[in-house]
This record gives C-alpha cells, sequence and structure tokens, in this order.
C-alpha cells in the first residue's frame, strides 16, 4: 500500500502527515507547534536537524536541514564561492550558511497554493533530498573550510552521488 492512500479520504495537515513519517522511520522529533516539527535524522557523517513548518499565509511547507560549522574567517570567501558552485548542482533546494548561529543550511519550499494537499511520499522525498545533499557536499564543504584545497577541488569529492559504500 503506498503511503499516500491511507490519506485519500482525509484533509490531513502536513506536519501530522510528517509526524507519521517520523514515527514510521523512527526519528526522534518534537512537535514544536501545530504547524512546525522539528527531527533528528542519522546520517552517515553526521546528525542532522531537520524542521518542517507549514505557512498558511503562502501555502507553503517549509523544510531547513542544518548541521553545525565553524569555517575560519580567512575561508569564508572560498566557503561562499563554494556554495555558487554547490547551488548551481542542486535543482530542487539550495545550501546557505547562517554565520551568526554557525550553520550550513539546506532549505526548499514545497508551495501548494490553491489548496493542494502534499502527500507522504512528496514530503518523504523532500526530507530524503535534504539529507541526501547534505550527505553528497558535507565531506566538500568540510574540505572547502579546514584543507588548503579549491573550492573546485573540494567538489570533486561530490562530482557524482555515491551510492553504497566501498
Amino acid at each position: 500500500m503506498a503511503l499516500s492512500e491511507q490519506y485519500l479520504e482525509d484533509d490531513i495537515h502536513p506536519i501530522d502527515i510528517v509526524e507519521h513519517l517520523a514515527e514510521h522511520h523512527d526519528w526522534d522529533f518534537d512537535r514544536v507547534a501545530d504547524d512546525q516539527i522539528a527531527m533528528a535524522v542519522e546520517g552517515q557523517w553526521r546528525t542532522y536537524s531537520i524542521t518542517l513548518a507549514w505557512s498558511a499565509y503562502d501555502e507553503t511547507l517549509r523544510l531547513i536541514c542544518t548541521f553545525e560549522m565553524e569555517p575560519p574567517a580567512e575561508r569564508m570567501g572560498d566557503l561562499f564561492e563554494g556554495l555558487n558552485a554547490v547551488n548551481d548542482q542542486c535543482w530542487a533546494g539550495a545550501f546557505t550558511f547562517w554565520a551568526e548561529q554557525k550553520l550550513m543550511v539546506y532549505r526548499y519550499g514545497l508551495v501548494l497554493t490553491g489548496g493542494q494537499v502534499a502527500t507522504p511520499e512528496q514530503i518523504d522525498t523532500m526530507i530524503s533530498a535534504a539529507v541526501m545533499s547534505a550527505e553528497r557536499y558535507y565531506p566538500a564543504f568540510q574540505l572547502m573550510v579546514y584543507s588548503d584545497q579549491t573550492p573546485h577541488q573540494a567538489l570533486q569529492v561530490a562530482i557524482a552521488e555515491a551510492y553504497g559504500r566501498a
């Protein structure tokens, strides 16, 4: 049975769907408010903090996936150059660095105007894409700011999506 089949007759809140997915995947989560949920999702490189929030005002389900990063001040130019290059490769979502909070952030918004309803498959794909993107580019971001490699050189570790482990 598809994830969405159990929701066909109900007009269910997108954050309720996220909560159900978090329970299904056994992720730690906290229902922050009726329209917001925060989760911890384990990746290969680290645990990612993921927050999804529903905005009824513009009918958008917003996702942010974050991980801590404290780049040295002298490497910020390389980080921003690398972010530009990474975002050129990301078709769904984008990365940004929140310097004050010392967080690397992947953001995505699912626009559901006109009364559209998000399906569990769409939301699961949003979360999976966020984690996959963070996993794919995490090593490159580390090399950009903590090694003597150029952003172009650092991105070579993320040139192709990896499947499995060596």
